[in-house]
């Protein structure tokens, strides 16, 4: 008789499990930006769930929250920190970037198009940009022109695709409802998260290096999430009206064949 896949995922984790007297692999994570943020709550949930994950891999996930003023210091060093998920001003985010840049350094607040024209190569923008939100609504008005929709990167209210059981999870733990820098920040903890589990090294060259490859992020969005070559996330954006979302953009019969990539730029400029 065939097992369920119930009975086997113990079995198939525990091919995994640290071994018995074996120390964890540490993945140190730092935050730089304002405390008592939705951003960093994010963070925090994505950390939580990986070191869910993490215990039967063998991983143990650490976060150091610093201040802003940490934008201009070298994390590189001493502190042994796999990526920084930043929440900055635009200025002080390209700041940190370019002081440290063999660390990938995810954008999950700042969203001016100028940001991903910098094309930084360990800068990651989790976040949409301005023009991601604008082609979202552009479109939505092509087909619905009394609409008074805005774009979003999330939506408590989303329910698909298992995005439900995530801002249920959100915000049972962290007592308040998952918006877009919350989403982004979660985002960002579970990518490095499943990088890690996959390549088993916690390095940050390599991380960056598979970072900007195919990643494939399933961020409850219903599709596979990449990085553009200007460093910006590739998703789906919802369209909030009225407390609900009524739609999801690329959409369907506007953006054509370009998907996901009628949202923003991807190209950095030309030099």
């Amino acid at each position: 008789m065939k097992r369920s896949i119930l009975t086997l995922i113990p079995l198939l984790l525990g091919l995994y499990s640290l071994a018995p007297g074996a120390e964890p692999l540490i993945v140190k994570l730092a935050y730089v930006g304002e405390p008592g943020t939705s951003a960093l709550a994010g963070v925090r949930q994505g950390l939580s769930e990986a070191n869910v994950q993490g215990r039967f891999l063998g991983q143990e996930y650490r976060l150091e929250v610093l201040p802003p003023a940490a934008a201009e210091q070298d994390l590189s060093g001493e502190g042994g920190f796999a990526a920084v998920i930043a929440a900055l001003p635009a200025p002080a985010l390209l700041s940190l970037a370019r002081g440290n840049p063999d660390l990938p350094v995810f954008n999950i607040t700042a969203r001016e198009d100028d940001l991903r024209d910098a094309c930084l190569p360990n800068l990651l923008h989790v976040i949409p940009s301005e023009r991601m939100l604008r082609d979202a609504e552009a479109q939505w008005r092509r087909k619905h022109p009394d609409s008074g929709a805005r774009a979003h990167a999330w939506d408590e209210h989303f329910r698909k695709y298992a995005a439900s059981q995530l801002n249920k999870r959100f915000r049972e733990d962290q007592g308040i409802p998952m918006d877009d820098e919350a989403w982004a920040g979660w985002a960002a903890a579970r990518m490095v998260a499943d990088l890690v589990a996959r390549r088993q090294s916690a390095d940050p060259e390599g991380l960056l290096a598979a970072l900007r490859g195919r990643i494939d992020f399933d961020g409850q969005k219903g599709v596979k999430m990449n990085f553009r070559p200007n460093g910006q996330l590739s998703q789906v954006i919802f369209l909030v009206e009225n407390g609900r979302v009524v739609g999801e953009a690329p959409v369907r019969g506007v953006a054509g064949a370009a998907g996901l990539e009628s949202l923003g730029k991807s190209e950095c400029p030309a030099s």
